[in-house]
């Protein structure tokens, strides 16, 4: 599917067919959302992939009895490792020279050390960005989504076993449309959003 018609056809989607992914389909989903960019590639982003029924229909339940959560063939609940700047850096830039790995690891060090908001910032901003390339790339696959952020963040947390040292974002469904979501509820003008220069 073109870029641009999957940006026009992509919808959130809540009602979904009882329809299982294959773990090819699973893992090229996956393999798009992690060549999603990240600040100096520290790559914090972290997915727990969920496609068991019975664990479905539990996060069901910290979602607030969002039925697309248990319908969906997959949930995807996006992470964020907040020291992932910290634990081996090299490794961001491993196929690059000496020289400007170093200059990069350095960037990295004096840019996130002591500074927990630019952390957590980052986490936002890197799982935003890596959930529009999952559902743009779920819409090209022939699947539809939905992203969400109605849930118990400290539950989902608990039930997946989220470490210490990360936190969750948001979850994004994915799966079959069991039918057409509703017109869109009205787009704003450009004249009303876009601004040239200054506001």
């Amino acid at each position: 599917m073109d870029t641009f018609d999957a940006i026009k056809s992509r919808r959130s989607i809540k009602s979904f067919q009882n329809h299982e992914m294959s773990k090819d389909e699973i893992n090229k989903l996956m393999e798009y959302a992690i060549l999603s960019p990240t600040s100096y590639n520290i790559q914090n982003w972290r997915f727990v992939t969920i496609t068991k029924q019975d664990l479905k229909d539990k996060l069901c339940v910290l979602s607030y009895g969002q039925r697309q959560v248990a319908e969906a063939s997959l949930v995807i609940v996006l992470c964020a490792d907040l020291k992932s700047w910290e634990k081996n850096p090299e490794r961001y830039w491993k196929n690059i020279p000496e020289e400007p790995r170093n200059f990069l690891i350095k960037g990295i060090k004096q840019a996130y050390t002591g500074n927990s908001k630019l952390e957590h910032d980052q986490a936002i901003r890197s799982c935003g960005i890596a959930a529009q390339t999952i559902m743009l790339a779920a819409q090209s696959m022939g699947y539809d989504s939905c992203p969400m952020e109605g849930f118990d963040y400290g539950k989902v947390g608990e039930f997946i076993g989220l470490p210490p040292d990360h936190i969750v974002t948001m979850m994004v469904v994915v799966g079959k449309k069991a039918k057409e979501p509703a017109p869109r509820g009205g787009q704003l003008p450009l004249s009303e959003l876009v601004f040239e220069d200054h506001f």
